[in-house]
């Protein structure tokens, strides 16, 4: 009796673990035939080319033993492997849970192809594995501040103490420079360890960045809560009281409390800030103002903690009107009114002063939004 013949398709672009547990499962069924993506498609699909050119990727999708043939995929788009679909006429089609769609489902039932989706199960003993994960491993992270910001120069938790939130976020996108993302620290740390978390302390790291992007005769020292933001995992308080670097810090890494927050923050696009734009050419430093922009910190830790949504909405709003009140320029009028247009969830904020992104934090969906991962 003839083996069935077995199409997977993909981009296989970091082999790892999971490819090959997904390959062998695949093998159960019958002889695996694989259509590797193009780069011209990849460069279509992601907007940015693989990291191993195709010739690389068949080549080493082919090495793997479970594999009968690898070749490139004939097509374009989302359903790149059609042509090679209708030549070879295998008897299924398997893709893993990540890989499933209704437009693939709905082509091989036309071609009277059998589609099956697989679990996405690691080898026995190893850790679940998927591209994505590793490729932001691989890349230096970004960092939100939900809310506090500016407590965490001396000239405004002198006059008093307060919290910043921070929490890491995986590169899953590259997000626009100028748009309070810490992308000029993120900058500085790449040239500094390459494009990846270094090893050792995350706290001394930090202040080796703080080092290196605040040198003695800088006009202007940037604030700790980017690189902690950076470098430490998950979400952070950063507690200041009149000094550069906190005094304290607390910070959480656990599984449930980052996936809750990735869940209902989103972000909604902005324009960067101008070039040259200068934030602190009118200050009031007014002790109320800076008490209430202090203890927004403070409320949003807890708030977190409690995965209160409307607590958590509530301190990155008094944060943003606080930093309207302090600092006029952090806040344009444009922009204020863009944030006012989001007064029906529970709060939001701008991710940098002038410009950026919107955080909104929601339960819902927000059209035109999209959402992040901490990085635990």
């Amino acid at each position: 009796m003839s083996r069935k013949t077995v199409l997977v398709s993909g981009c296989f672009d970091l082999l790892h673990a999971g490819h090959i547990a997904f390959l062998k499962e695949a093998a159960s069924y019958g002889a695996v035939h694989v259509a590797v993506g193009s780069d011209n498609n990849v460069l279509q699909l992601k907007g940015r080319k693989p990291l191993y050119t195709q010739a690389e990727r068949i080549y080493m999708v082919q090495a793997v033993r479970y594999v009968q043939e690898a070749f490139p995929s004939a097509g374009s788009g989302v359903l790149d492997f059609g042509p090679d679909l209708m030549r070879l006429r295998p008897d299924m089609f398997i893709v893993n849970e990540d890989g499933h769609s209704r437009a693939k489902e709905e082509l091989c039932r036309e071609q009277g192809v059998e589609y099956l989706v697989l679990k996405r199960t690691p080898a026995e003993g190893l850790p679940a594995r998927s591209s994505t994960d590793t490729k932001s491993r691989m890349r230096f992270p970004y960092r939100l501040c939900l809310a506090g910001g500016w407590i965490d120069q001396p000239w405004v938790s002198g006059i008093h103490s307060g919290s910043v939130v921070v929490a890491r976020i995986r590169p899953d996108i590259d997000f626009n420079d100028r748009s309070g993302m810490a992308s000029s620290s993120r900058n500085i740390a790449v040239e500094l360890w390459g494009d990846r978390l270094p090893d050792g302390d995350p706290e001394r790291n930090a202040r080796l960045l703080f080092g290196a992007e605040n040198p003695p005769d800088a006009d202007y020292v940037s604030g700790s809560q980017d690189h902690l933001g950076l470098l430490l995992p998950g979400i952070n308080r950063l507690f200041y009281t009149g000094d550069y670097w906190p005094e304290t810090i607390e910070s959480t890494v656990d599984p449930d409390m980052c996936a809750w927050l990735s869940s209902v923050i989103q972000l909604v696009p902005l324009v960067p800030r101008p070039e040259g734009y200068d934030p602190l050419i009118k200050r009031n430093l007014d002790p109320a103002i800076v008490r209430i922009l202090g203890e927004a910190g403070d409320r949003c830790w807890q708030s977190i903690l409690k995965k209160d949504v409307g607590g958590l909405g509530q301190s990155m709003t008094d944060t943003f009107r606080m930093w309207r009140e302090m600092l006029p320029h952090t806040v344009p009028d444009w922009a204020w009114a863009e944030v006012k247009r989001y007064d029906r969830y529970p709060g939001a904020i701008t991710s940098g002063s002038g410009g950026g992104y919107i955080m909104v934090a929601s339960e819902e969906d927000i059209e035109d939004a999209f959402r992040v991962r901490i990085s635990c």
